[in-house]
């Protein structure tokens, strides 16, 4: 391989020459190219003195010595034309193969004799310097061919090292022979004189050719391993890189002729683009050069087309599609080698293979930089001008005051981000604690102040990630963490790869570069660490080595192939070819200072020197700041212009420094920062201020001094004493940086160097380098020439370009203005202007930037105009990024046109939102837009036009309709689908896919279209009502149906043909109309409640009534008849409201869901429409708080929307309950003015009674009132069954109580007129048996409930319910009550311990012997002790025990049938719950009698006491005559009853006389009332007729007269003659039968089929959410008995003292059960939604195994088993797959949004339509009825999960929908099982038989 380099780069003479190689130097050369172009006679002399030297003919015309003092080397001149002359030496150097040393002919220039000068006596005498064996072989002369000739062959020499000895010249130069010696000696390059070189010339090509090496530079190329190849600055590193690639590619093409060899794969890799096309362009030149030694000519144009001079261009601007390299590193081939890239395009290529992989971290790794050419993501990348523009700012000025962004910036990225260690961190970056602990030896820079460089990193990132940004450490990273993960690079790995400039990239980038290249001695890394100027860089060659050492060890498997590999080795260049020795010294000595102080932060390398000697740099100090001359001396007087050259630079610190120099002397000449000179070169220096302008104080300079080892303080004793380093290492750290920032602006000059410095803190250098004699010092009135040097246009021109293509435009545009170049000002003034349009972003506000970049494009915009060829091009492509970043982009896509990229000018058109210029460029210019980019905007502009009704599209978006059907189904454009099926008359399809979009109301319009299908009109009514049910739910108020969708909808039900449709949809149609008519018209839509009924469509009916009742109407002024059938309808009402309320799973109801806007999503996910019915409910408060904190559609769980119903139909049916219990108070249809009845007149004017005359009063009144109490009870029950634990409550304690107190007076009415027991008739009361069970129900509950403690009234309390107990059957609740076992009032005992409550019990129930005595007894103690009681009540107490004692007498005279023969007692007293007994006790009439007289004179008397009370009024006299009357009545009819000849009966109707006759009044002026007056005035045996005269005008008959059939006893003739009732009877057993039918029913009302009472605990005050009532139907699927009102329930407290043992343990063992059933439907309804739905899924299934008879085997399992969760799963991701695309309508996101995201959508709407197919396919498949599962194919059922399980990776968010519930499927279905082992056998005997049987 080496012999192959070697032989591949070494070149003979050119054909015709003889054996002494010609070597010719750069000048000659040029000069030879001259001659050929515009002299070729002269070219011709030039030729043949050349082959004559060749052939060694040397002659005295041809070998005259220049140099005079024959000392040195021999420098020979040849004669030619005239005064021409060619110089030459004789040298000698190493052959091709470096074994031995030749003597070669080395031609220095061809000169005229005139400028022959005194500058070759120099180059002789510094040439004897290499040494006397160097000097004698040059004299060395071979003996001539011929003895007397002058032709001499070459003398060969062994190979010698010689030392290199460097002496000044002993002659004095001045500045041009200086610089023509050190253009010999160094500049001057020396090709050998080949034939590729004459036909070079011949041809006139500007060619490069393969000059001579040195010997280290030879090793260097033909090392076979690896290398480090370290030199500082113009050591001519890269040229052994470039020679080293030309050498391997050369050789690869004299080998493969004939053979089929791999070309090699090289890359050469920089970080900087003009410094990789530079060296490809030398690359090119060089092969040109060797083309026709095998080079094709298809190569040549190949490697000619990538770099067709661009003109002033920033090559950064140039898009890699112009390079003609791939885009992606996988595609390249063999043909596009050697390879020669920036590293930021290597990156984006592999990006580009990176962002193809399935790996999605991996693309969002690649779109870190893959798009890094966007002008767009430029913005997202942090380089370091955007790091100190947009950054550091930023930051808190603690961190950054007196730090250098520069240096930060290379230590974040270098060290903290950058470093090796930064892989170790999972985040790229050092933490704290480790960056802290860095040695200082090693890292210097921030020694000391690393905790506040941490925080401003830590503020960086912090800022970064808000930003979203990325630097260059972010994209190694990311691409590294990818690379070294499951990733790899795509395509082979390269062969070689070289990298220059190593130190502008961070440590990380080296790994990235080793993983690219196959072979481990196939690296070359070059580069210098003390030149380390670009930001971000921060290691050293040591560093790199080390750190490559490690990947080699250990990433061997992953990147090293397994063979013996050699250890790389280490190069140093230490020649510089670029300056004179007397500036590489100083440049050197600030190396020295570095290694001094801190030896590992920088490589350590050989001395660096010059080939040739110049003048040292000039210092100038001593100018005082007040030297008037200061400025005068350098830049000129006021007044003059002095200007410095072309070549000549001014170096300041900062652009601070800048500006403040440009103010002061003005434009005088190129004035650049130290970091704006990196990668330049001048011939002249003026570094200014370096050290003045520094932030290194002066006593931290001077610890240079102690590298002087004392020689500079003995020299001057005044000067402080030198620090010590070592004491304080971390306070000097900053000096390190400062001296490679001086030895980058030392190296920066060529020829000469001036150091200008005002500051003391110069002081210290300018001492150190004047002890080592480095610099020559100017003082003030030192003589020396002005600086400045005039330069030609065309050297301006030159250095206006260098420094254009180094992005350094406002010098660029310095230079072409003074070359007078008006074009290329304008162009570097645009560049200019962009550099100023990119430092405002993220600085300056948004519209200054696009202001700022608007302005740069209009720069370009204009150099377009004015350029002709591929330049305008190029400025027409960057105005357009410009404008694209002013946000103008249809300004952007005009100036992508005129660049001919009309792949991007659509694009920016496309994003202009100008869609008909879109269209146009991709029609015009289709082949030069990519097919993929062609189809995407087209896509999009069909995607415009489709989606906006108003736009019409252009007519070429589609070829067919079908071809647009399918674009329009595809995408889900539903709306632009509807018009193609209206335009073909296809309304049905349109209505279907307007119902399938969710547009309800389209589909009924499109339906309504083709009225005369009836299909149609009915799919239309369907469609309709389900809309009126969603928007015209439950609850919702009339007003809203006048407005909005609700009104649009009735507007469509008055278009909609009745004729074709259904009873039930016409009914329900005319519901609706009715309802949103403007006057409500209730008695229709009572009548459609009726019918509803009838039809068993309860729901229907129930929003008919709930418009109804919406509001109560007026029933002040109603009639009987009319406010019966009020609460009738109220009742079917609340009803209706209450078996809602009561369900168990009303949502399970279809209909119930249809009433109140329940829309339900899956088995456990219900939406309601914001608003309804139960969401707000402001008449009643809620307790479902989880869902009334909600106000949208959000989903509710099957729990939550039950929970919530029930709760708002409980509170709704109470509210309205209440409202109506209001009316009912303020009617007066329940209470009669008894006052009016009696005298036909009321004098208070606010009665609230109703005043009925007597002539009404007849039993369907009584009868009627009755049936409205029963029924307003009802009502109220269905309330209390609704809140069982409102029966606990005080308040409805005393509602209850209340209303059986208006019960009671409707059974008993005060005065006998209004009615009695006698004429009550059930069968005339509608709900009769219902009522009669809450009567019962609520008068248990008041009985166990009734505390003589808390009630007002409990004495009249207790009596009516004594008497209503005894009707309704509830004696036994009075016996136990605790009002009269254990609560007795002192006031109620008589005789001490006697309670009257029990004498009044035992009266009315006891069959005991003393039941009446007790009775009279405790009425008399009632009555004679003025205790608190209604007046009515008491005298109803009076009559019932009057009544006994009467009979029982009658019974005790004549015992026997006949003992009622001849009777005459009202029909009330035979309706009795005691049965009559003779053997009872009735000795204590007269104690009766007692209080009955004292009664009566108290009611006839003015007594003020109010002991005595009415339920509606007070006492008034009146009432008082009335209740005389009443008890005169009484009196009288038992006097009349009393047997005639019984002494007993004779002393009681005497005292009754007595008593009646003492009311009369004697007095003359008061008259005894009318109203009793007759019983006063007539004798006993009268008092029947006068009884019968005061009932003449009572409409209810009231006595009858008892005829016993067959009885010997005679009939009283004087009854005959009455109006009185005759009643035939056999025995006396039938007379209770035949009065007492009423009490008979409402005892045994109680029947089977209601629900039975269920007793409860104690319970709170406060309603509970979660009650669930007994189950009961609404809807017609379940046609279930409807429910009965249930009795409320009794505490835990009062049954335990109510009940007997036995009971308390039945009630117990209820109580358990109960509590059970609760738990259950509890947790039924708190399941959670998962299990609910997996329940419904599994109940189909089974029911389906059940009826398809699904035989036992391990299918069924699986089909019982892990399906209902596959199918849980499925459905979850149908779900969310259906929201997806329901939130990615494109009409209305463009409509909202513009159409800037109309990529991205479209995307989504297509796949998520696709991927919904195939979730709806799998479904149909899956489904358990389906055809699949008969199959019983395990296999397709495994298929069918991994199915399954790749839709819901699809859609977004589907595999986190219910992941565990496909785990479980996968687990059980598709998961292999693991067989189990069988366990050995028993070692048994064959002749043992197995006892099983097996």
């Amino acid at each position: 391989m080496v012999q192959s380099m070697r032989a591949s780069l070494y070149f003979g003479n050119a054909d015709g020459f003889g054996d002494w190689r010609i070597l010719i130097g750069t000048n000659a050369t040029k000069k030879l190219r001259e001659f050929r172009t515009n002299d070729t006679k002269k070219f011709k002399i030039v030729y043949k003195k050349l082959k004559e030297l060749s052939n060694g003919q040397f002659s005295d015309d041809n070998q005259n010595r220049l140099d005079g003092t024959h000392s040195g080397v021999p420098i020979f001149e040849v004669r030619m034309q005239r005064d021409l002359r060619l110089v030459y030496q004789v040298d000698c150097v190493p052959d091709h193969d470096a074994e031995i040393e030749r003597q070669v002919i080395k031609i220095y220039g061809i000169y005229t004799h005139t400028r022959l000068d005194g500058v070759w006596d120099a180059l002789s005498y510094h040439l004897s310097g290499k040494g006397e064996e160097y000097l004698r072989r040059c004299i060395y002369r071979n003996k001539p061919v011929l003895p007397s000739g002058k032709v001499y062959v070459p003398a060969v020499f062994p190979r010698e090292i010689h030392d290199v000895v460097v002496e000044p010249p002993p002659l004095p130069l001045g500045d041009q022979e200086m610089d023509q010696l050190h253009s010999f000696l160094v500049l001057d390059k020396y090709v050998t004189f080949s034939q590729a070189l004459l036909n070079g010339l011949i041809a006139k090509n500007d060619v490069e050719h393969v000059f001579e090496l040195t010997l280290q530079e030879r090793k260097i190329i033909e090392c076979t391993t690896s290398c480090y190849v370290l030199g500082r600055s113009g050591t001519g590193k890269t040229t052994t890189m470039l020679f080293k690639m030309l050498g391997i590619q050369r050789a690869w093409q004299l080998h493969s002729e004939g053979f089929d060899l791999p070309r090699p794969r090289q890359i050469f890799v920089t970080k900087s683009r003009m410094l990789a096309k530079k060296v490809e362009e030398y690359f090119v030149k060089l092969l040109q050069s060797l083309s026709l030694a095998g080079c094709t000519l298809e190569e040549l144009a190949r490697l000619q087309s990538r770099h067709v001079d661009r003109g002033l261009v920033d090559d950064d601007d140039v898009p890699d599609t112009q390079s003609g390299i791939p885009q992606r590193y996988s595609e390249l081939e063999d043909h596009h080698f050697p390879l020669f890239l920036t590293f930021d395009q290597l990156a984006r290529m592999i990006a580009a293979d990176i962002l193809d992989a399935d790996h999605p971290e991996a693309k969002r790794i690649a779109k870190l930089f893959m798009h890094s050419r966007d002008p767009e993501a430029l913005d997202t990348f942090v380089s370091y001008e955007v790091f100190v523009n947009s950054y550091w700012p930023h930051f808190p000025q603690r961190l950054t005051k007196g730090r250098d962004p520069w240096l930060v910036f290379g230590e974040i990225m270098g060290i903290i981000k950058g470093s090796e260690k930064s892989l170790e961190f999972d985040g790229g970056t050092l933490d704290k604690n480790t960056y802290c602990n860095l040695p200082p030896r090693s890292n210097p820079t921030f020694s000391g102040q690393r905790e506040v460089v941490y925080a401003i990193y830590e503020a960086y990132s912090k800022l970064k990630r808000q930003r979203q940004h990325h630097d260059v450490a972010d994209r190694t990273h990311a691409i590294l963490k990818t690379l070294l993960g499951d990733a790899s690079f795509k395509g082979p790995q390269v062969d070689f790869l070289y990298v220059d400039e190593a130190q502008d990239n961070l440590l990380i980038d080296a790994l990235l570069l080793r993983l690219l290249c196959n072979n481990p001695e196939g690296l070359f890394w070059a580069g210098d660490t003390a030149q380390t100027i670009s930001a971000g860089s921060s290691f050293r060659f040591d560093d790199l080595k080390a750190f490559i050492y490690r990947i080699e060890v250990n990433h061997t498997s992953h990147i090293v192939r397994e063979r013996a590999v050699s250890p790389p080795e280490s190069f140093q260049l230490a020649i510089n070819y670029r300056s004179h020795g007397g500036i590489v010294n100083c440049a050197h000595s600030v190396i020295e200072l570095i290694s001094h102080f801190w030896p590992n932060s920088i490589d350590h390398l050989q001395p660096e020197h010059g080939i040739v000697d110049g003048s040292k740099p000039v210092f100038f100090m001593g100018w005082g700041k007040d030297t008037t001359h200061y400025q005068e001396f350098f830049f000129g007087a006021p007044g003059s212009h002095i200007e410095f050259g072309a070549q000549q630079c001014i170096l300041v610190r900062n652009e601070r420094a800048r500006e403040k120099l440009q103010q002061q002397v003005g434009e005088i000449g190129l004035i650049m920062t130290l970091y704006e000179s990196k990668g330049l070169e001048f011939n002249d220096v003026l570094l200014y201020n370096f050290f003045e302008d520094s932030n290194v104080d002066l006593s931290r300079w001077r610890v240079v001094l102690a590298a002087t080892g004392g020689v500079v303080g003995s020299h001057n004793r005044s000067q402080p004493q030198v620090p010590t380093f070592e004491r304080d290492e971390s306070r000097y750290a900053a000096i390190c940086s400062e001296l490679k920032l001086l030895y980058v602006g030392i190296t920066r000059a060529r020829k000469r160097l001036w150091i200008v410095d005002k500051s003391d803190k110069a002081e210290p250098m300018k001492l150190f380098w004047s002890s080592r004699s480095q610099i020559q010092n100017c003082a003030p009135g030192t003589d020396v020439s002005h600086l400045a040097v005039s330069s030609t246009a065309e050297e301006w021109a030159e250095s206006g370009r260098s420094l254009f293509q180094h992005k350094r435009y406002t010098q660029a545009m310095h230079c072409f203005g003074r070359a007078n170049m008006p074009r290329e000002v304008r162009i570097a003034k645009a560049y200019h202007f962009r550099e100023i349009a990119r430092a405002t972003t993220g600085i300056a506000p948004p519209t200054e930037q696009q202001r700022a970049f608007a302005k740069t494009a209009e720069a370009f915009v204009t150099c377009a105009g004015e350029t002709p060829g591929r330049e305008k091009l190029q400025y027409y492509r960057t105005a357009a990024e410009c404008y694209v970043r002013a946000a103008d982009d249809r300004k952007a896509a005009d100036a992508y046109l005129n660049a001919e990229e009309y792949e991007l000018a659509a694009k920016r058109y496309r994003k202009a939102g100008i869609f008909n210029k879109t269209v146009d460029v991709l029609e015009s210019h289709s082949k030069r837009i990519s097919r993929d980019c062609s189809d995407e905007l087209l896509t999009v502009c069909r995607l415009y036009y489709c989606s906006k009704e108003d736009e019409k599209p252009p007519s070429s978006l589609f070829h067919s309709m079908e071809e647009e059907l399918e674009f329009l189904d595809t995408y889900g454009l539903d709306v632009a689908l509807v018009v193609l099926y209206e335009s073909h008359g296809k309304y049905v399809e349109a209505g279907e896919l307007h119902l399938s979009e969710d547009r309800p109301l389209d589909a009924i319009r499109v339906f309504l279209k083709d009225k005369t299908n009836p299909d149609a009109v009915r799919r239309a009514a369907d469609i309709l009502l389900e809309c009126l049910w969603k928007h015209c739910s439950f609850g919702v108020a009339r007003e809203e149906l006048h407005n909005g969708i609700p009104k649009t909808l009735i507007s469509f039900s008055h278009q909609l043909p009745l004729d074709p449709l259904s009873p039930r949809v016409r009914d329900e149609t005319k519901m609706f109309q009715t309802a949103a008519a403007e006057e409500l018209d209730r008695a229709t839509l009572e009548a459609l409640a009726e019918s509803f009924i009838k039809r068993d469509e309860k729901v229907a009916a129930l929003w008919c009534l709930n418009h109804v009742f919406s509001r109560l109407p007026q029933l002040s002024s109603a009639t009987l008849e009319d406010f019966a059938l009020f609460l009738r309808r109220f009742y079917t009402y609340s009803h209706l409201l209450y078996i809602v309320a009561s369900h168990n799973d009303p949502v399970g109801e279809r209909d119930i869901r249809r009433l109140f806007g329940i829309t339900q999503l899956s088995d456990d996910q219900y939406v309601v429409k914001p608003g309804s019915f139960i969401l707000t409910t402001p008449s009643a408060e809620s307790t479902t708080k989880d869902v009334d904190e909600k106000t949208n559609a959000s989903p509710y769980t099957q729990a939550q929307i039950t929970n919530a119903l029930k709760d708002r139909v409980r509170s709704y049916l109470r509210y309205q309950v209440n409202a109506e219990t209001r009316l009912c108070y303020k009617s007066k249809i329940l209470s009669q003015c008894l006052l009016y009845a009696i005298n036909g007149s009321c004098n208070y004017a606010k009665c609230q009674q109703r005043h009925d005359p007597l002539s009404s009063l007849d039993s369907v009144q009584y009868n009627a009132r009755i049936g409205l109490h029963l029924q307003q009870m009802r009502i109220l029950q269905l309330v209390y069954s609704a809140f069982p634990e409102m029966r606990e409550w005080n308040s409805i304690k005393g509602g209850i109580a209340d209303w059986i107190a208006h019960l009671y007076e409707a059974f008993f009415p005060p005065f006998r007129a209004q009615g009695s027991l006698a004429n009550l008739d059930w069968s005339n009361i509608e709900g009769a048996h219902d009522g009669i069970q809450v009567t019962r129900n609520w008068v248990r509950g008041a009985i166990y409930s009734l505390d003589p403690r808390k009630s007002t009234d409990f004495l009249t309390d207790i009596l009516r319910l004594i008497k209503l107990g005894s009707i309704f059957g509830e004696g036994d609740a009075l016996q136990r009550a605790n009002c009269v076992r254990r609560h007795r009032p002192k006031t109620l005992l008589r005789h001490g311990d006697h309670y009257v409550v029990k004498d009044m019990i035992d009266s009315v129930q006891s069959s005991a012997e003393r039941s009446i005595s007790a009775g009279m007894l405790g009425l008399h103690h009632v009555i004679c002790n003025d205790l608190q009681v209604n007046l009515s009540v008491l005298c109803d107490c009076i009559e019932e025990v009057l009544s006994a004692y009467v009979i029982t007498l009658r019974l005790k005279n004549n015992p026997g049938g006949d003992s009622l023969h001849d009777a005459v007692m009202p029909r009330s007293w035979f309706i009795r719950t005691n049965k009559p007994d003779a053997c009872k006790d009735v000795r204590m009439i007269d104690y009766l009698l007692d209080g009955i007289k004292y009664l009566l004179e108290k009611l006839r008397s003015d007594s003020k006491e109010d002991n005595l009370r009415l339920m509606h009024t007070n006492v008034t006299p009146v009432h008082r005559s009335v209740f005389i009357a009443r008890i005169c009545r009484m009196l009288c009819l038992a006097s009349h009853n009393c047997p005639p000849h019984n002494l007993h009966c004779v002393r009681v109707k005497t005292r009754i006389s007595h008593m009646i006759t003492s009311l009369r009044l004697k007095s003359l002026t008061w008259l005894t009332p009318s109203i009793y007056r007759r019983y006063t005035e007539v004798t006993c045996e009268q008092y029947l007729r006068v009884v019968v005269d005061y009932d003449e005008k009572h409409v209810i008959p009231n006595l009858v007269h008892l005829v016993r059939k067959g009885t010997n006893l005679g009939t009283s003739s004087f009854t005959m003659g009455l109006r009185i009732e005759q009643i035939s009877y056999n025995q006396l057993d039938e007379i209770p039968a035949r009065f007492a039918s009423p009490l008979t029913s409402a005892r045994s009302s109680l029947r089977v089929d209601a629900p039975a009472f269920v007793p409860r605990l104690a319970t709170s005050s406060q309603p509970k959410p979660d009650h669930v009532a007994p189950p009961t139907s609404i809807g017609p699927a379940r046609a279930r008995v409807p429910a009965r009102d249930v009795e409320g329930p009794l505490s835990d407290n009062d049954q335990a003292v109510a009940a007997m043992n036995e009971e308390e343990s039945a009630a117990r063992l209820i109580q358990r059960v109960y509590r059970l059933y609760r738990q259950k439907q509890k947790q039924w309804l708190e399941r959670s939604t998962l299990e609910a739905e997996r329940s419904a899924i599994f109940a189909t299934c089974l029911k389906h195994a059940q009826t398809c008879g699904f035989a036992r085997g391990f299918y069924r399992l699986l089909y019982l088993g892990p399906l209902p969760h596959l199918l849980l799963a499925l459905k979850k991701g149908i779900s969310i797959a259906t929201f997806v695309k329901a939130t990615t309508k494109i009409p209305g996101l463009l409509l909202r949004e513009g159409h800037e995201r109309l990529e991205e959508l479209g995307r989504q709407r297509s796949e998520i339509s696709s991927t919904l197919k195939q979730g709806q396919e799998l479904l149909k498949t899956l489904s358990p009825d389906s055809q699949f599962h008969k199959n019983r194919n395990i296999g397709a059922l495994k298929r069918a999960v991994l199915q399954v399980e790749e839709f819901l990776h699809r859609i977004p968010g589907g595999k986190r929908g219910v992941p565990e519930e496909l785990d479980i499927a996968r687990k059980a279905i598709v998961a292999e099982k693991q067989v189990r082992q069988e366990r050995p056998a028993l070692n048994v005997s064959a002749e043992d038989p197995d006892p099983y049987g097996y």
